[in-house]
């Protein structure tokens, strides 16, 4: 099969999904398939060199300070980079929209042209998400429906709606499948009518560079406190202030590393100034990540209703690390090995109360040496391939029927 993903960013930017499309594309071609991924061209200082033939780099404008994502204008003037990108390759068999805006828009546009199937995965929880960053969500939201509208003329009469579920209906509207990385999320998606069924695929991680992973980690933990990594863009949504909040007040005798980076970098170093116990790593590789996270005797992960999968603890789980968990959504799916923090659905007072709770549990639960052991069901499922062969089997319906 040629199998072509569309994206919202390219694939070597930071972001969970487009470290999933990278494993994605690795083992579909491992087992024998081509695979094309259309997105936004990079700028900045990481993306000189960038020269991967299996893109196709569209125009496009950089929409952060830092230069590290971009946007491209869906639109005929695109349509036509596409198309022509595209005489040069193989025939397209499947169009696999991995995105929630502009690429969600040329993807869906590229399919209905060429009259090609789509496989939509949905990523984002947009109403959520938005609402994290402005309190002016529902106007944010009503335009982006607008655009989506406008964008997806070409699929027919797309859905109506102002709010976040509308536009979710809206880009799924062309889709023969639609995939969600985890169950809560795929349930959401059904009851706001967005498609149904929705198939639960969930992201998963390298199985050569798991294993790698675990044989360099040390057979036994190596003494000392208790060690807390967490790791994210430093957003609002992602919810580190908070945790760093709740750190402090916890006083738990324990190291935190911070890895990651964002606009809140400088409140959170403000937050923990002066605590020796807590280091900011920055960006890291992939390898190193993964290599942090088995080194922790535990990962914090402290978003509430935003993840669609929340990928760092189940990367963590089979690792072989534990999590503390703040989503019980997240905690549900992988149903074990875990500190469930409660008060999720309280006020933030409530919610940093139950964080701080269960970091002293955690803390002394780890100094005992009584930390919970992450399911091994969790591990072997979220090897990538075992997610590869899953996806193979939504294309080759989607394909048959």
């Amino acid at each position: 099969m040629h199998i072509v993903f569309f994206g919202d960013q390219h694939l070597d930017s930071l972001g969970g999904a487009q470290v999933s499309m990278r494993l994605q594309r690795e083992f579909l071609e491992r087992a024998g398939h081509t695979v094309t991924v259309v997105a936004p061209r990079m700028h900045g200082p990481r993306a000189s060199g960038l020269d991967d033939p299996s893109n196709v780099d569209l125009p496009s404008l950089p929409i952060t300070l830092d230069r590290e994502y971009s946007m491209s204008w869906p639109g005929r003037a695109t349509d036509r980079v596409v198309d022509r990108a595209m005489t040069h390759r193989p025939p397209v068999d499947l169009v696999h929209v991995q995105a929630d805006f502009w690429g969600a828009f040329i993807g869906h546009r590229y399919a209905a042209r060429h009259g090609i199937p789509v496989v939509h995965t949905m990523h984002n929880r947009v109403d959520v998400g938005i609402a994290a960053v402005t309190p002016l969500h529902r106007p944010v939201l009503s335009v982006l429906n607008v655009w989506r509208r406008s964008a997806l003329r070409v699929l027919g009469e797309p859905a109506r709606g102002s709010d976040g579920w509308a536009f979710l209906r809206g880009i799924a509207s062309g889709a023969s499948a639609v995939t969600a990385p985890s169950t809560h999320f795929a349930r959401r998606l059904e009851e706001n009518g967005v498609f149904s069924p929705v198939d639960v695929v969930w992201n998963g991680i390298d199985d050569d560079l798991r294993e790698q992973t675990l044989a360099a980690a040390p057979a036994e933990r190596a003494p000392g406190r208790p060690r807390f990594v967490w790791l994210g863009r430093m957003s609002p949504e992602k919810r580190l202030l908070p945790f760093l909040e709740a750190f402090v007040e916890s006083g738990v005798d324990a190291d935190l590393e911070i890895i990651g980076g964002g606009a809140q970098r400088a409140a959170a170093e403000k937050i923990v100034a002066g605590m020796p116990n807590v280091r900011f790593a920055g960006t890291l590789t992939y390898p190193q990540t993964l290599a942090r996270i088995a080194a922790a005797d535990a990962l914090v992960q402290t978003s509430i209703g935003f993840e669609t999968q929340g990928m760092t603890p189940f990367e963590a789980a089979t690792l072989g690390t534990p999590s503390v968990i703040s989503d019980p959504d997240i905690a549900a799916e992988l149903g074990g090995g875990l500190w469930a923090v409660p008060g999720a659905a309280g006020t933030e007072d409530q919610r940093r109360a139950g964080l701080v709770e269960t970091l002293r549990r955690a803390a002394a639960d780890i100094a005992a040496g009584t930390a919970p052991a992450p399911m091994r069901e969790v591990s072997e499922a979220f090897r990538q391939s075992s997610r590869t062969a899953a996806m193979i089997e939504v294309y080759e319906r989607v394909l048959a029927g």
